[in-house]
């Protein structure tokens, strides 16, 4: 069994929770960068949490300047077991309606001006994305958000687009229609790919604000909506995260689904040819194996 420590990677102003005890903002340094803020931990509940705001208090990073392994390299070091991505999100269903909650399962990763990867050359792994977020823990947010008193819909495809730009209405069409996704965001990608790597257990839950530019009634995205909306979601989601730990308990076994092993097969490249410098960087995501 391992000690259960839940982060939460907030967007949309839930970077902290009432209750917390003996909070503390820290500093973690990771070779992969600075992460976009100071973490805040505490324990809640008796189980132990994190806290990171990903566009950093103030909102400094744009989407693509994220710093995005070295948030999930410096949740790692803290000895995270399980990541919960909360963002705002465009809908491109009616039934997901501005207010609502989704618990995404699969992503369309659009993003392109992103490092994608802790493993390149002189350490090359392939880690499977097929599934690439834990049932387990999409368990435990549905059931808090429903605790809560959300509305949430479980199951939805998440396109991720680079941004900061919002989709045009052509591109807003498509994704709805001849790619069936579901939300549209600008940062889960490549942060789940990333919590991959690093064998975390994560979950994304996206907080509908607006539906994109798709739908005849509402047009345009308008920011100032978007950001009513958000206010609001965000209460709701600190609501939910303030049901996890109890959710979650103390302790937990192996994931069933196999996240905390997910680089088990995935390194290919041979000891004797494995990078020095590459794999002292790769201490934290890795060092289960390395």
């Amino acid at each position: 069994m391992t000690a259960t420590k839940i982060a939460v990677i907030g967007g949309s102003g839930i970077y902290d929770i009432d209750g917390l005890e003996g909070a503390d903002w820290i500093q973690v340094q990771t070779p992969w960068g600075t992460p976009s803020d100071a973490i805040l931990t505490g324990i809640l509940d008796g189980i132990e949490m994190a806290f990171l705001p990903r566009h950093g208090r103030g909102h400094v990073h744009s989407p693509s300047t994220v710093p995005y392994r070295a948030n999930i390299d410096a949740l790692k070091r803290l000895g995270c077991t399980d990541v919960i991505s909360v963002s705002a999100c465009g809908s491109f269903r009616e039934e997901m309606a501005p207010g609502d909650f989704v618990i995404v399962d699969q992503f369309i990763d659009r993003t392109f001006a992103r490092e994608k990867s802790f493993f390149g050359t002189g350490c090359v792994a392939h880690v499977s994305v097929a599934h690439p977020t834990c049932p387990r823990l999409g368990d435990a947010c549905e059931t808090a958000a429903r605790d809560a008193g959300i509305k949430v819909h479980r199951g939805g495809t998440y396109l991720a687009m680079e941004g900061p730009q919002f989709s045009t209405l052509a591109e807003s069409k498509m994704y709805r229609t001849s790619w069936g996704a579901d939300v549209i965001g600008m940062t889960n990608m490549p942060e789940a790919k990333l919590a991959r790597e690093a064998e975390l257990c994560y979950a994304s839950v996206a907080m509908i604000t607006d539906y994109d530019s798709w739908h005849p009634d509402h047009g345009e995205v308008d920011v100032t909506a978007i950001i009513a909306t958000l206010m609001g979601n965000a209460d709701k989601g600190r609501n939910m995260v303030a049901r996890l730990p109890k959710l979650l308990g103390a302790e937990r076994a192996p994931c069933p689904h196999g996240c905390d092993r997910a680089l088990e097969y995935a390194i290919l490249t041979q000891p004797d040819a494995r990078d020095p410098a590459l794999m002292a960087k790769l201490d934290a995501v890795a060092g289960r194996l390395l």
